[in-house]
């Protein structure tokens, strides 16, 4: 380790900036790595600069923290404590086993053609989390968009993706997104939400610890009727109408079952449904390093650390719960690596107030985990001849197929006997989907690269040991 010790990390959202900021504010060397032209993830995008934008213009979350992260990177990257590599999209991270020390591989710039690699004596992992997205009749129509991605569009370009909007899933997410949408100027159809709101009384004991969170939801249910936009709770999108693109849905309430309710079907003129059923973790580079998951997510300690020494996670990445608790468990990740770093072992007492914060929005977190749970029986509406992976062109009948005709009983053994999940986007999109459709349990599936790299960056890395930095 040289005299200075280097950490990298991976993520420059909520938690990757505020892990970036306790471990350079104790004299740790830190590479910031992101995908994003700028800091901030999903969560703080701004507005493209050429747009020129001003509040209340561009739409975002808590001014006040965003204006907090962004100085303190501005500072410390001025001091030279933080390099932040903006563009990078990592698609592996690599342990060095002689040494304990990191490769983190890079594919730099919208074309992703050239190769980057940062070495460091410790890896942070803050990869966030990507939108669950179920199939239903339609739903590949020009005009059908994930929750999170017109929220995006919005954020990033002040653009909307279309005049007249149904906004439908479940998740904390459809309010603000719809929400943006109709203060933009778009004309929101209806907010379509599965859950009722006696599941959200179940869960009253657990969800009032967190009386801010409540009132931001108020918040935004009050914005939506001076909108005037319709909530129909307890309903479900069954099929998306159109030749080109995008001209209508049909909704259907639920029955106690979670199936549509028969009779109960309505269509709704729309150019744009934008859809999401809740949020995944990443865990990709995570998976790749050999770190153990819970379920979907990435296992950490209190301290943050995974089973892989040199490793921390923190964020999405280890449980989906929100901006607040990803800047929690940054904080204490970065706090945690920087006194690691140092051979030091840390005082939990220095970051009581960020654990304690921690500990309530976990809970708070896996509350409305039980309460925004896609209805059950959404796999039933879904017909043979609806596509499920975008990819490899797999539709409905032939997941069934792998099933009840040729015995597939796990996620793994669906993909090689349709194919789904092994296209681009390596099962992002469809995995839930298909373990839907298959009964499977969702697994995580464990893959060399995070992403597709070209031959010529992996022909490039040979020989290409070196001291911690950047190349």
């Amino acid at each position: 380790m040289s005299e200075q010790p280097s950490l990298a990390v991976v993520g420059a959202g909520p938690a990757g900036l505020a892990a970036a900021l306790a471990a350079a504010g104790r004299g740790v060397r830190v590479t910031l790595v992101d995908a994003g032209d700028r800091a901030g993830g999903q969560f703080y995008r701004q507005p493209a600069p050429a747009l020129a934008a001003r509040p209340p213009q561009a739409p975002h979350h808590q001014g006040r923290t965003w204006k907090r992260l962004r100085d303190g990177l501005g500072r410390h990257r001025a001091a030279g404590r933080i390099v932040h590599l903006a563009d990078h999209h990592v698609w592996c991270v690599a342990r060095e086993e002689a040494t304990g020390t990191f490769t983190v591989h890079s594919l730099l710039g919208p074309a992703q053609e050239e190769g980057g690699t940062v070495r460091a004596d410790a890896v942070l992992l803050a990869t966030g989390g990507y939108e669950r997205v179920l199939p239903f009749p339609g739903w590949t129509l020009p005009g059908v968009v994930t929750a999170g991605g017109a929220q995006a569009m919005l954020k990033g370009a002040l653009a909307l993706p279309g005049r007249t909007a149904v906004i439908a899933g479940t998740g904390p997410l459809l309010l603000p997104v719809a929400t943006a949408l109709a203060a933009a100027g778009a004309r929101v159809a209806a907010l379509v939400e599965s859950a009722g709101p006696a599941a959200l009384l179940r869960r009253a004991p657990a969800l009032v610890t967190q009386p801010g969170k409540l009132a931001e939801g108020a918040g935004y249910a009050v914005r939506l009727l001076r909108h005037g936009v319709r909530t129909l709770t307890r309903h479900t999108v069954v099929e998306a109408h159109g030749t080109d693109r995008l001209e209508a849905v049909t909704v259907s309430a639920l029955d106690r079952d979670g199936r549509p309710r028969p009779g109960s079907a309505r269509r709704i003129p729309c150019d744009t449904l934008a859809v999401g059923h809740g949020m995944l973790p990443h865990t990709d580079l995570a998976e790749t390093l050999g770190c153990t998951l819970a379920g979907t997510a990435v296992r950490v300690d209190d301290e943050q650390r995974t089973d892989v020494p040199g490793v921390w996670a923190a964020g999405e990445t280890t449980g989906v719960g929100g901006a607040a608790l990803a800047l929690a468990e940054g904080h204490i990740a970065g706090r945690s690596a920087a006194a690691r770093l140092y051979g030091r072992a840390p005082d939990p007492r220095h970051w009581a107030p960020a654990a304690r914060a921690r500990t309530r929005l976990r809970a708070f977190a896996t509350a409305l985990d039980a309460v925004y749970v896609p209805p059950a029986g959404w796999a039933d509406a879904v017909t043979d001849d609806t596509v499920v992976c975008r990819c490899e062109e797999v539709d409905a009948g032939e997941v069934r197929e792998a099933v009840d005709v040729l015995g597939a009983g796990d996620l793994r053994t669906v993909k090689l006997l349709t194919r789904a999940g092994m296209g681009w986007c390596q099962g992002r999109m469809c995995a839930a989907g298909v373990a839907g459709l298959a009964g499977c349990p969702l697994t995580a599936g464990r893959r060399p690269f995070a992403r597709p790299v070209p031959l010529g960056v992996l022909a490039a890395l040979a020989g290409t040991e070196g001291e911690p930095g950047t190349e």
